[in-house]
């Protein structure tokens, strides 16, 4: 196994970063390095221009209209665009629908969605977990019946991320309720512009509207809008979530928010004191070896191995760090950490005391925020029997 980067690939991120470098605008990069709130405009401007520059689906195979990038290349590109201050790439899209649609939808679904995703052009939302369905998806109630040439959905869908956003909605929904609880599962494409869709904000602590519950009142959906076959949605719902829970172990983002943090340690003077310097440099020490099993995925696709079993090893890892610089950026911050008055923080204030830090107040909604990243793609606890059963038997 060979974890070190040939000459064509340091030459690739060499490309990678200089373009970034060029197009980033400075103003997002500027909000993403400090953690201040991103505005639909940015995360959707951001997107096209790596559309226009066909690098949003920059997973995609060439048939597909992507750049057909190796494992390796595709890591170099996430690694160049976060320490550059991009902000993450909205996955539900280009990194999770996506390779739904391309695995398993047919050729005229294929035609028909995969360039607007490609564009940045279509919002997409996920609606998976219900209220009572969340880590236990198989549980999920929305139910579509179908009524000729179409379906009629109703039900339920809750902590759906940006959904007030959303043009369109992969959606689990219940087709059957015999057998076994996943034998009864659709993959249905949802316009969310359709009428019966509700979309209501659901407030969080920091007073941010990130997630939402969206209701299904006889909303009509054409039958044409299914993926697959009917009833055989939980096994592209698996195949999805392999990609979801790679994603959420974001090493990459983790190596900008540790030197983040050591920003933030040393301009409030406790980067001195060898008992915090202890606990980052034990952070240092998770960051990288994550890294390194992040590249030993790479490695093993390169050499044809399956590269997704290890996805929930991935999410466990990435979530837990993802908390622990969080929590050690509050500390660094101490009293200075804690304010959180959104209308002030939207006027502009951001923690500008003399000699301190510019980028202190958003940390209470970021260590908020944080809590959630060990629950949602499933939860740990639910990860760690799927890697003890896959490592025990």
């Amino acid at each position: 196994m060979d974890l070190s980067f040939t000459p064509e690939e340091q030459k690739f991120r060499e490309e990678v970063r200089a373009w970034v470098k060029e197009n980033l605008p400075k103003e997002i990069s500027h909000k993403v390095h400090n953690a201040l709130e991103l505005t639909r405009d940015d995360l959707q401007g951001w997107a096209k221009i790596l559309g226009k520059k066909g690098w949003l689906g920059y997973g995609w195979p060439k048939e597909f209209g992507g750049p057909g990038w190796t494992a390796v290349q595709r890591h170099l590109f996430e690694e160049e665009t976060a320490l550059a201050g991009a902000p993450r790439i909205i996955p539900f899209g280009p990194v999770m629908v996506a390779p739904v649609i391309m695995a398993f939808g047919n050729a005229e679904q294929q035609k028909r969605f995969l360039p607007g995703i490609a564009s940045g052009e279509v919002w997409w939302s996920q609606g998976y977990s219900e209220p009572g369905s969340g880590s236990d998806l198989a549980s999920v109630k929305t139910k579509a019946e179908r009524k000729g040439d179409k379906y009629i959905v109703n039900g339920q869908k809750t902590w759906t991320t940006l959904g007030q956003y959303g043009d369109w909605m992969f959606n689990l929904v219940r087709t059957s309720n015999e057998g076994k609880p996943q034998t009864g599962i659709s993959f249905l494409l949802l316009d969310m512009k359709s009428p019966g869709v509700t979309v209501r904000p659901i407030k969080l602590l920091d007073g941010g509207h990130e997630v939402n519950e969206v209701f299904f009142d006889n909303v009509e959906v054409p039958a044409e809008n299914l993926i697959g076959e009917e009833n055989k949605g939980w096994t592209y719902a698996k195949h999805l979530l392999s990609h979801e829970r790679t994603n959420i172990a974001d090493v990459n983002r983790a190596k900008r928010e540790l030197e983040r943090l050591k920003r933030i340690a040393k301009s409030e003077g406790v980067y001195e004191d060898q008992r915090f310097r202890d606990e980052i440099a034990k952070l240092e020490v998770d960051v990288v070896a994550l890294e390194m099993m992040v590249l030993r995925v790479l490695s093993a696709a390169t050499s044809g191995k399956n590269s997704l079993d290890v996805a929930g090893l991935l999410k466990i890892r990435g979530s837990e760090i993802q908390q622990r610089y969080s929590e050690l950026m509050m500390l660094a911050g101490g009293a200075y950490s804690l304010p959180l008055i959104r209308e002030a923080m939207e006027a502009g204030w951001q923690g500008n005391f003399p000699g301190g830090n510019p980028a202190l107040a958003p940390l209470t909604s970021t260590f908020f925020n944080m809590r959630k990243t060990t629950i949602y793609g499933g939860s740990n606890e639910v990860q760690r029997n799927i890697v003890a059963q896959t490592v025990l038997g």
